[in-house]
């Protein structure tokens, strides 16, 4: 989008991780002001969740941590939307090979994080609540150092 700056969020089905990420970063955008001059979505490496909701634990999580998780639906990568795209954050390293490695566009969610720079996000999908919650928490923690970076970059 013109005069936008246009990031995709990708995982591996866009029912736990990557829409987790794009509600959590929406809210930190628009808490700094950013939401008007920057667009969020996600979506995931495959095609098996397309047009299904948020995973109910993930939903879950987000909602009894004060987030919104009701508008979401699983959608799968184009590769189209490299183009439009001005950054691509991949959730763990299989996503990344998926979408063809690092480039000046295509990098790792957690490259923003201070705690853990490079690493995955872990997938939470086959535990337990414990695993939702620890991916909050780093989403949080990555959003609000992407969203200092991009103040930085948009100033």
């Amino acid at each position: 989008m013109p005069g936008r700056y246009a990031i995709s969020l990708v995982c591996l089905g866009n029912i736990c991780r990557s829409p987790t990420a794009q509600v959590v970063l929406e809210a930190r955008l628009a808490a700094a002001g950013l939401d008007d001059r920057v667009s969020v979505r996600s979506s995931g490496t495959g095609d098996w969740h397309v047009g299904r909701p948020m995973d109910s634990r993930a939903a879950a999580t987000l909602e009894a941590h004060g987030y919104d998780a009701s508008r979401h639906r699983a959608r799968q990568y184009a590769d189209s939307w490299a183009a439009e795209d001005d950054l691509v954050l991949a959730m763990d390293h299989d996503n990344l090979a998926d979408l063809g490695g690092r480039s000046d566009r295509i990098a790792m969610f957690r490259d923003f994080d201070p705690a853990g720079a490079g690493e995955d996000v872990p997938d939470p999908y086959y535990g337990g609540a414990d695993g939702f919650r620890d991916v909050l928490s780093i989403v949080e923690r990555t959003s609000d150092a992407l969203v200092a970076a991009l103040s930085s970059t948009l100033a």
